[in-house]
């Protein structure tokens, strides 16, 4: 997961140097926002001059998908102080999510502290400012980094996150809905498309999994024995 952040921060970084921005601020929207896809969006309309409520609204909408990580993981953490999970909802990214929801999922809720969560958010930060730094010092030495097709790495970290959550049929149709919808819808203002896409494959895998026949009792303890 850090290493395909990499690509991605080297990129945002050289990003900044072509935008009304100074270095400084670049470096701090990492600091404070932690959110690379809603970096990307800002910095590019922040270049565009659109409003400030544009921008918040635009970004706003894109990290929605974090409402939907923080409800898996709630039963994970809702033993803890609210000062610990104040700490990792500042923590939690795609990629953080995918690491701290494969720990805690193999085991029951409450039975595991914060810590690898903690670390895993930890690691994912420090990686970001690492290589937003080097994409704002060096990334305007090479001009052409963003047509390499370096920001596919980013692409491919999601499709490590989401390949291994594929364990029903459930999660495939809201995968697919989601994904295709996402495509169509592209062309929506405001990322639109994007929230109502996510909230089709919610949809869907509601549907499925309320339609989904459940287990006779006797077929469920056959299992169980």
């Amino acid at each position: 997961m850090m290493i395909g952040a990499a690509p991605f921060g080297v990129i945002f970084g050289t990003l900044v140097t072509a935008s009304p921005l100074t270095l400084w601020h670049g470096q701090l929207m990492s600091l404070a926002v932690f959110a690379g896809s809603a970096q990307f969006i800002a910095v590019g309309m922040i270049a565009g001059h659109a409003s400030f409520a544009v921008i918040w609204a635009t970004t706003f909408v894109v990290n929605l998908r974090h409402v939907l990580y923080s409800a898996t993981l709630a039963s994970y953490v809702a033993h803890l102080p609210a000062r610990w999970r104040w700490a990792l909802a500042g923590l939690l990214t795609d990629e953080v999510f995918a690491v701290a929801y494969a720990h805690y999922r193999a085991r029951a809720p409450g039975e595991t502290g914060p810590h690898y969560f903690l670390g895993s958010g930890l690691a994912m930060y420090a990686n970001w400012q690492a290589w937003t730094l080097i994409g704002l010092f060096f990334g305007a030495a090479f001009p052409g980094l963003k047509s390499l097709g370096l920001d596919f790495a980013m692409v491919a970290t999601f499709i490590a996150i989401i390949v291994p959550q594929l364990v029903a049929l459930r999660f495939v149709a809201a995968a697919l809905a989601s994904g295709v919808l996402s495509f169509a819808w592209q062309g929506w203002p405001y990322k639109l498309g994007l929230l109502a896409a996510v909230l089709a494959g919610v949809g869907v895998g509601l549907l499925l999994t309320l339609i989904e026949p459940k287990p006779r009792m006797k077929d469920a303890k056959e299992r169980a024995q």
